[in-house]
């Protein structure tokens, strides 16, 4: 059970759970998932989400959202889905929370910038891959052990809830069965992460004023149709507000679809097997994800993401910025590379092993760091 609630035959039991990678005595009070969740919350990966950006940086406002506010966005749909669907709520969430830990600062563009500098060194950059390091590494709170060392079925949804990883590519994943589908609680992260970006960045780029209203009801057809609606219902208030009552219309219709939707995914699946009941092993041997949108609701968000992408992603008002995060991120990396000795000290001893490549040292630390703290490392570094 989680939060008191049912959960259905295909949902991830904790009582089930394959467990952690060192066994520890179970807890009088939480179960493991729920105490998975607090291990990031309070993890130093999850507090630096606040410094981190989404896609403005602090220089517009400081009330556009950043990864942490995302995460905890994301966390609240995700949370609200797993319910209705009867999934476990505490996985739901610890996968909610933890789906973003493994970013670099300067959202999208750093990690673009951070993978280009790993990819001249043979390598590259994956926040998710990432991720993992951080709760099986990096994060250091624990006497008896490096990490957080979180379950089985939490690390399998860091590496497999937004993409599949072929056996053959990573054999280092082994472990998390990259030749089966990851449970319906780590598919409905990805989904839900969609929902949220696509959603929270038409209201940001309207904040921002690198959209206008025009824009949006012109290019983005859903939109369109729930402000006919809004416009009868509150005809004088005022614009921003019309605004905000379109884009919780739009929110809460995707998310019922996306809820319906997988409903009849799952049912289809039992449909099959001739049974009104399905495991969680069926969900993992299905040759597709269940978790997803209609094609007609899907269409919507796929229209509104390209509008974004168009509009605001690739803005010129944001192409500064970029540019300014991919020079950044690029000359740090490329003097660490050549200076090790200025890496901080246990850094350094990294780069001076032979486990680890040095260019993956260097990708560990300036992917850890807050927008705040590489501005001031390339100051104190490659400034005048």
């Amino acid at each position: 059970m989680a939060d008191g609630l049912s959960l259905a035959s295909y949902a991830v039991q904790v009582e089930h759970s394959l467990g952690r990678r060192y066994p520890e005595p179970p807890h009088p009070y939480r179960n493991d998932f729920q105490r998975d969740r607090d291990r990031v919350i309070h993890s130093r990966a999850f507090r630096r989400l606040e410094a981190k950006t989404q896609v403005f940086t602090g220089r517009y406002s400081d009330h556009f959202r950043n990864r942490l506010t995302h995460t905890l966005e994301v966390a609240q749909i995700s949370r609200t889905i797993a319910a209705q669907l009867e999934l476990n709520v505490d996985l739901v969430e610890t996968l909610a929370l933890v789906h973003d830990i493994g970013h670099p600062p300067f959202g999208h563009a750093g990690e673009k910038a951070l993978d280009a500098a790993m990819r001249r060194h043979g390598l590259f950059f994956d926040h998710n891959l990432h991720a993992l390091r951080i709760v099986e590494d990096f994060e250091q709170r624990y006497a008896a052990f490096r990490g957080l060392n979180l379950t089985f079925e939490v690390r399998e949804g860091i590496i497999k809830h937004s993409r599949d990883y072929g056996p053959a590519e990573f054999p280092q994943l082994a472990e998390y069965w990259l030749d089966k589908r990851p449970p319906l609680e780590a598919q409905l992260i990805d989904a839900t992460d969609e929902l949220a970006y696509n959603t929270a960045d038409l209201d940001d780029g309207y904040e921002a004023h690198l959209l206008t209203f025009e824009q949006i009801r012109e290019n983005v057809p859903v939109f369109a149709r729930f402000l006919g609606e809004v416009e009868r219902l509150y005809p004088s208030a005022p614009k921003k507000l019309q605004f905000n009552e379109v884009l919780r219309r739009i929110l809460d219709r995707w998310v019922g679809d996306l809820i319906s939707n997988t409903q009849r995914q799952i049912a289809v699946v039992g449909g099959y097997s001739g049974r009104s009941t399905i495991t969680l092993d069926e969900i993992r041997a299905c040759p597709k994800r269940l978790v997803g949108l209609s094609p007609q609701v899907e269409a919507e968000r796929a229209e509104t993401k390209e509008f974004l992408y168009r509009k605001l992603y690739y803005s010129p008002a944001l192409q500064p910025e970029k540019e300014d995060a991919e020079r950044v991120i690029t000359e740090l990396f490329d003097l660490w590379m050549k200076r090790p000795e200025q890496l901080p000290p246990g850094y350094q001893e990294k780069a001076k092993a032979e486990s680890e490549s040095r260019a993956r040292v260097v990708c560990d630390y300036i992917a850890g760091m807050t927008d705040t703290y590489i501005y001031e490392q390339y100051e104190k570094y490659c400034g005048p």
